[in-house]
């Protein structure tokens, strides 16, 4: 199965106010994080994940990716340079970019950290996947209703987990809530 999140800040204290995260503290947000993870993604799977993994540099970086299931993928946010330092283990993704075009089935899903405008293939139904806004649901509900392939794959608008490509999917056509899934 593939999967895609963003914006899990891993040691990032600050996010749990300046986001309203429901944790009392950085440690209990992240091991919630990581069992959310690993609850949902087998170590077969796919995960793409579209940037801000952790501000908290490579040795905090290489532990968490040791403890989380899945074949990885990073799609660089801004707080991602601990990619760029030597003590950071490259072989804990399958590979390091900035955008993606991905396609699954007969579907297309652009891949960037950012929210875009405008994509390729927005006018021939290519979903725009991304993070950086920490947005609630209400967000790819608005986009939704307006028609707007545009959706937040990022831990705010996803119940704190990653999101299966199924589940988006089943969002856009049925306006359900990946979590009623």
């Amino acid at each position: 199965m593939i999967f895609f999140t963003a914006d899990t800040h891993f040691g990032h204290r600050n996010v749990i106010q300046f986001e309203n995260r429901p944790f009392r503290t950085v440690d209990e947000m992240d091991e919630a994080l990581v069992e959310n993870w690993n609850s949902r993604v087998f170590p077969e799977d796919e995960i793409y994940i579209l940037g801000d993994f952790t501000l908290k540099g490579p040795g905090v970086a290489n532990a968490l990716l040791e403890r989380l299931q899945g074949r990885k993928y990073l799609i660089r946010g801004n707080h991602d340079s601990y990619v760029n330092r030597a003590s950071f283990h490259q072989e804990h993704f399958l590979w390091i970019k900035d955008y993606y075009e991905l396609q699954h089935r007969e579907q297309w899903f652009i891949l960037c950290h950012y929210p875009l405008l405008s994509w390729n293939g927005m006018d021939r139904g290519a979903f725009q996947l991304h993070g950086h806004q920490h947005n609630g649901p209400l967000y790819n509900e608005g986009n939704r209703k307006m028609g707007v392939a545009r959706l937040d794959v990022g831990v705010d608008a996803q119940a704190m987990a990653p999101v299966s490509i199924e589940e988006l999917l089943a969002f856009w056509e049925k306006g359900r809530c990946p979590r009623e899934i």
